[in-house]
C-alpha cells in the first residue's frame, strides 16, 4: 500500500472554510492560519498522514522558510513563488510508486498540472467533510475509553467469578 502525502494549499482551505474565513474577513487572518494548523495536526495524528502545508507570499511577503507547526511541516514561500508553483514542483518530486501525493486545492490549472504527476485531488470541502468525519471519530472512541473504567468488563458474571475464585482457592489448598 502506498504511503499518502497530503499537500495543502493553506489559503483555499482557509476560504473555503466557513469558521476559517470568517477569521479572515475579521481581519484576523492570523488566528485562521493557527485554527487551520491545529485542526490539521488532529487530523494528521488521527489519519497517520504526512502533510506539508504550504501558505504562499499573498499575505506574508518574503518569508521563504520551512518549519515545524503543531507537528506539521509548513512551507513559507518567497515572495515570488505561489502556492500552486510551489505544489506544482513538490507533487512531481514526491509522487512515486511508494508515495501518493494528494493535493488540497481549488486551482483548476494547477489541479491538471498535479493529475498528469499521478497525484489526486481532494477537495478542500472534502477534506473539511473527513476532518469533520474524523473529530467524531475521535470523540466516540475517548467516549468508549472513558467508560472503560466505568465498570467491570469481565465477560464473567459476579456469580462465574465467585465461582472461579472457590475452586483457585480448593485448588492451590486455601
Amino acid at each position: 500500500m502506498k504511503e499518502e502525502l497530503l499537500l495543502v494549499d493553506a489559503y483555499n482551505v482557509i476560504g473555503s472554510w466557513p469558521e476559517l474565513n470568517e477569521l479572515k474577513l475579521d481581519n484576523r487572518l492570523p488566528e485562521a492560519r493557527d485554527e487551520l494548523l491545529r485542526i490539521l495536526s488532529e487530523y494528521k495524528k488521527y489519519r497517520k498522514i504526512n502533510m506539508v502545508i504550504i501558505f504562499d507570499a499573498m499575505y506574508v511577503p518574503g518569508m521563504a522558510k520551512k518549519d515545524k507547526h503543531y507537528n506539521l511541516d509548513v512551507v513559507w514561500t518567497s515572495k515570488d513563488e505561489t502556492a500552486d508553483s510551489y505544489i506544482e514542483s513538490l507533487a512531481r518530486k514526491k509522487q512515486s510508486r511508494f508515495t501518493q501525493v494528494i493535493v488540497v486545492t481549488s486551482d483548476q490549472a494547477e489541479q491538471w498540472t498535479v493529475f498528469s504527476a499521478g497525484a489526486l485531488r481532494l477537495s478542500s470541502r472534502d477534506l473539511l467533510q473527513d476532518v469533520k468525519r474524523a473529530k467524531k471519530e475521535i470523540t466516540r472512541h475517548v467516549h468508549s475509553y472513558k467508560n472503560l473504567g466505568s465498570g467491570r468488563n469481565s465477560p464473567f458474571s459476579d456469580q462465574q467469578l465467585n465461582k472461579l475464585a472457590r475452586l483457585r482457592d480448593h485448588l492451590s489448598g486455601k
